[in-house]
This record gives C-alpha cells, structure tokens and sequence, in this order.
C-alpha cells in the first residue's frame, strides 16, 4: 500500500493545482484572465451572436406576427387534432419572412415543431390499428398544442422561447 502524499513544506494544500505561468510559448493567460476564445468575466457577447439567439421583435407589427404565429399555430393544432399546426408559421414565414429577421425566426423554429409533430401525429393514426397508435395521436395532438401556447403566451410578455423537442428541417 502507497502512502498519501505528504503537505509541503510551510503547510498548505497538497492537492490545490497551482497553474503554470504566462508563457507565450505554452499559451497559458496569466492569472485571473480567460483562456484565448472566451469572452472576459461580465461581457455580453453582440447581438445575434451564439446559439439559440433570438432577438426581440423590432416593431408592434413584429411582436404581433410572433404572437400569431405561436397562438394560431396551437389553435389550428388543438382543432385539427394535431395535423395542421403547420399552417399558420408558413403563412407568418411567407407573408413576413423578408421583412423582418425577427418573424422569420420565430415562424422558422415553429413550423419545424409543427411538423415535427404534424409527422409524428400521422404515423399515430397509420398505426392506429395497433394501440400503441392511438398514443401517438394523443400525445402528438398534446404537444402540438399546448407547447405553441406556451410560446405564444411568452411572446407577449416579450420574452424568447426555443421550442423543445424540436428538429432543425427548415433553416
């Protein structure tokens, strides 16, 4: 059996990692600095920078294409059994999609929801003749409409949401 290390000499904590020193050759920033390709402590990164990014809706006439989009979505989801929430982002990315970068986003990432789930409901009713189909149905038409109210819901406080459960088809 080994024996534990022993503290230094003038006490200390033997296990406490003392990093090497700057050395332009190793790479290593001095002390109290973040390694290269970090943003300093307290720095926000600019606008449209890092994943999941959304801005905030530059006018009313955005914010209230956002809100629609989302709100209708879950409606038209809620109404057609989870079939035909796809509806309403295509017609928001259309309609608005090369105006504003901001509807575009929000249209964009709800109708890869909405189609994700339309696909997922459908597959429920073809193999709805095993029990395990009419499960899919259920838990499709759920989610087809109570996640787009959520984000509609966050929409009109102003706030981003990024949908769960989500796939990236429509870029």
């Amino acid at each position: 059996m080994t024996e534990p290390p022993r503290p230094p000499e003038g006490g200390g904590d033997p296990y406490q990692q003392v990093p090497p020193p700057y050395d332009n050759q190793q790479g290593y920033p001095p002390p109290g600095y973040p390694p290269p390709g970090y943003p300093p402590p307290g720095h926000q990164p600019p606008p449209g920078y890092g994943y999941g990014y959304q801005p905030g809706p530059s006018s009313a006439d955005d914010r209230t294409w956002i809100v629609l989009t989302h709100l209708i979505a879950a409606l038209v989801a809620f109404l057609s059994s989870g079939l035909l929430g796809w509806v309403m982002p295509l017609i928001s990315l259309l309609a608005q999609g090369s105006r504003s970068p901001v509807v575009r986003a929000h249209a964009v990432q709800a109708l890869n929801f909405q189609i994700l789930w339309s696909v997922i409901t459908l597959v429920g009713y073809i193999t709805a003749c095993i029990l395990v189909g009419w499960v899919l149905v259920f838990v499709g038409w759920l989610v087809a409409w109570i996640v787009p109210l959520i984000a509609g819901i966050k929409a009109t406080n102003n706030q981003p949401y990024r949908y769960p459960m989500n796939m990236n088809m429509i870029k």
